[in-house]
Formats: structure tokens, C-alpha cells, sequence
């Protein structure tokens, strides 16, 4: 009997891309390509793809053994492997869910999403976020019973900031979990999607290998004896795709992976990054913590600190990205700096969920995020926690230099200058229809 796979289609926006979630490069892959090989890893390559579902209403249709999942829904591979086991050892129709106490779910997963249900457990009296991924093995089946997938997070700290400027909290901790899932539905769930569950949980999980198995001490020792390196600046910890020119003096820290055909220059800095393929980063640039699309181009000294930036982007140089999120196709130009932390208000910043309500993200640090397809000028400055919208050009001037607030399409200086109308809108909002759609940038 095959295995199937049945996807449940979530055709919102997520702002300010104006695309579905599974369009959206989490990482440095999109969602939906995300998805198609976690499970085959974990169930196989040999699984068929069953007909598109329209919501929960449409399970009864669900034939033979099969895993359903919203598309919307991110997971890596560690949490279905956990999930998909637990359920097979049942026997039964089964939900995935975690616990409300988990402390990695409750900070990143919980905040601005309405895609997971709440539930009671009656046998432990704790109360459970149903996520939409399901396992049948013989076919739809009315009773299902949920199976709790826990996080094992470990806190990690990212970086200490003086007392009086944070009041009551000095050290800034993430919880990096050993599985991880996230509703997709705000920017923000992209940045802890591609930064906290995936580069921090992969650094948790490697340390957590090594404190626990002398074998693979040993290994992670042999590989830097090898390439005469530290630990963690080894092939052990990291991994470098095929035809890359990376420059001698450039330092790369694991554990990180960078993809095919990458030209890294002198005195680049990596620390603990995700690279695509034919991304080129020029000298003195300085990553940390961050991810980077595909056909990526950082000229000399752009900085990004825990930061996603979508494939065919340009940051430009002594720029500075903390803690953002960057469309596709954008451009972000020259000496230009994002900043993550409000300097009076010291409180959680807010920020924009799918139905465009503003919600506490329950971060005191925070950067911005920039649509698809954007054009951002030379030494702008943004302040925590604003969004600008997909197909935006902004130029820096007399009137707006720093951005204070979210900018909208309808903001967009391309408006009003000369030979704005080269400028084309390839991303409307979904409840746009007349648009002209030309060739890309």
C-alpha cells in the first residue's frame, strides 16, 4: 500500500509579502519545497501527493496510510519523525499537538497565530495546541487522538546588554528547540522559523551531540586535526557546498552551511549561518546568526545580525539588518541601518498578524521586516518592528529619512517621482485584481 501525502491550502496573505505562507522562502528554501522534503525523508520517497484539500472540512476524503498538513504550517524533520513514530506506535488516527507550558511553543509558536486549537488533556490537566498535521493509517477515522510533541528546548544566550538600559532583564536568552513547528502567519514567524528554530536549534542540537557522545567528540575532533583548524570552524561543524572560492582570511564559525557556487571575500565573518547557492558576500561583510537566499549579493562590509534575507536580494554596503526579515527581488541600499531595540519604551514590541491585528510578539529586541520586489534608498533609517510593504520604493530626502511607521504601496515614492511608472507592482494584496504583471527587475 503507498503512502500519501494531502495538503491543506492556505491561500492567505501573510503581510507585508502579499503572498501565501507557502511561497515564502523560510530559510533558504520556500515553504512548500520545505515541506515536500521533510516528509520524504521521514516517510519516504515513494509517497503520492493526494488531491488539494480546502480546510479541515475536507479530511473524510483522506484515503490509506497518509500524513495531512496545513501549508501554512512549518515543521522540521526532527518533529515529524517524533510525531509520525509516536502515532504508528498507537495504531490510531492522531493529531500533532504540544503543550501549552513548553517554553520554546509559548515564546515563538503561541504569539499572533489563530491556526492551532486549544484543547484540554484529561489525563495530565494541561492544555494543548492542536496543529493542523495529521497521520492516518487506514484512511480517514472520526476519533482522533492527539500525540504531544515537546520541544527539549535549552536556553541559549545570544548576547548581555547593560542593566539600565534593560531594566530587569541583563541577559537576552532564545530557547532553542531540539523540534520545532510555527503557524505562518506574520513576518515574525519567519524570523523565528529561519532564526530561532533552525540556526539556533541547530547549534542546541550540535552541542547536545557532543556533550552526550564521546564518538562524535572524537569525530568533530578528527575533522579539525585534518583541515587544521578549530573545532568549530572544521568540516565537522561546517559544511560548504561545490565550487565555492572562499578567501583564506575569511572566518566561518559552525555550525553553518553554505551552498554551491558562493564566492565569500576577505575578512568576511560567519557565524552560525545558512547560505543558499550563488550567493556572493564581498570583503569585511559580518554575518551572525542569519540566513541568506539564493543569488544573494552583499558588497564589502554589510552587516546582518539575526536576519533573513529571501533569494535575489541585494544589501548594499555598511548596511545594517538586525533581527529582519527581507523579501525577494528587493534592495536595500548603502549605509542604511534597521534597528531592533526601542531606547524609551522598553517593553514587547508589536506587530502585524495575518489579519492585520496588531499583537504582542513577546520580544523586547525586534527589527523590521521588507516586502518583495522593494526598493529601499541610501541611509535610511527604520525603527523596530515596522513593516514595509511589497513593490515600495522609499528615497531617503528632507521628508523622510527615518521611517517611524509601517509604509503601505500606497506610500511608495515611485509615485510621485520621475519615471516612477518603470517601476512595476508584481505583488498586489489579495484583494487586488487589476494589475499589470511585466517582466521582472
Amino acid at each position: 500500500m503507498p503512502m500519501y501525502r494531502y495538503i491543506i491550502e492556505d491561500t492567505r496573505h501573510v503581510p507585508p509579502f502579499n503572498e501565501p505562507a507557502s511561497q515564502l522562502t523560510i530559510g533558504v528554501e520556500p515553504l512548500k519545497i520545505h515541506l515536500e522534503n521533510v516528509v520524504a525523508q521521514v516517510m519516504g520517497t515513494q509517497v503520492v501527493l493526494g488531491p488539494t484539500l480546502r480546510g479541515r472540512e475536507d479530511l473524510p476524503q483522506v484515503k490509506g496510510e497518509s500524513v495531512v498538513y496545513r501549508d501554512s504550517l512549518w515543521f522540521d524533520k526532527e518533529f515529524l519523525a517524533y510525531f509520525v513514530h509516536q502515532a504508528r506506535k498507537t495504531g490510531k488516527a492522531c493529531r500533532a499537538a504540544f503543550p501549552a507550558s513548553d517554553k520554546a511553543f509559548h515564546t515563538y509558536t503561541v504569539p499572533l497565530t489563530k491556526g492551532f486549537e486549544v484543547t484540554m488533556d484529561v489525563a495530565s490537566r494541561s492544555i494543548l495546541f492542536l496543529c493542523d498535521l495529521w497521520y492516518f493509517p487506514n484512511g480517514y477515522a472520526p476519533e482522533i487522538t492527539p500525540v504531544v510533541v515537546p520541544s527539549d528546548a535549552r536556553e541559549i544566550g545570544f548576547y548581555t546588554v547593560p542593566d539600565f538600559m534593560t531594566m530587569k532583564q541583563g541577559d537576552l536568552t532564545h530557547y532553542a528547540p531540539m523540534r520545532s513547528v510555527m503557524s505562518i502567519e506574520s513576518w515574525v514567524h519567519i524570523y523565528f522559523a529561519s532564526i530561532i528554530f533552525s540556526n539556533f536549534a541547530r547549534a542546541s542540537r550540535l552541542d547536545k551531540t557532543i556533550s552526550e557522545s564521546v564518538v562524535e567528540r572524537l569525530k568533530m575532533l578528527w575533522h579539525a586535526v585534518i583541515d587544521q583548524k578549530q573545532l568549530l570552524s572544521a568540516s565537522g561543524a561546517v559544511k560548504i557546498g561545490k565550487n565555492c572560492d572562499i578567501d583564506p582570511s575569511a572566518i566561518i564559525r559552525g555550525p553553518a552551511t553554505i551552498g554551491d557556487n558562493c564566492a565569500i571575500g576577505a575578512g568576511v565573518i560567519l557565524d552560525n549561518c545558512t547560505i543558499g547557492d550563488n550567493v556572493t558576500i564581498d570583503a569585511g561583510c559580518t554575518l551572525m546568526m542569519s540566513s541568506v537566499g539564493n543569488n544573494c549579493f552583499l558588497p564589502f562590509k554589510a552587516s546582518l545580525y539575526l536576519t533573513q534575507v529571501m533569494e535575489n536580494t541585494i544589501i548594499a554596503q555598511n548596511t545594517c539588518l538586525q533581527m529582519c526579515v527581507i523579501g525577494r527581488n528587493s534592495f536595500v541600499g548603502a549605509g542604511s541601518t534597521f534597528t531592533d531595540f526601542n531606547l524609551i519604551a522598553q517593553k514587547p514590541m508589536r506587530a502585524a498578524n495575518i489579519d492585520g491585528q496588531l499583537q504582542s510578539v513577546g520580544q523586547i529586541v525586534l527589527g523590521s521586516a521588507v516586502g518583495h520586489n522593494c526598493r529601499i534608498g541610501s541611509g535610511m533609517v527604520v525603527f523596530p518592528g515596522r513593516m514595509i510593504e511589497s513593490d515600495v520604493v522609499l528615497i531617503a530626502g528632507p521628508q523622510r529619512r527615518v521611517i517611524t511607521r509601517s509604509v503601505g504601496y500606497e506610500e511608495s515614492d515611485h509615485h510621485t517621482i520621475k519615471f516612477g511608472d518603470v517601476h512595476k507592482r508584481f505583488y498586489p494584496r489579495s484583494d487586488e485584481r487589476d494589475f499589470e504583471l511585466t517582466e521582472e527587475w
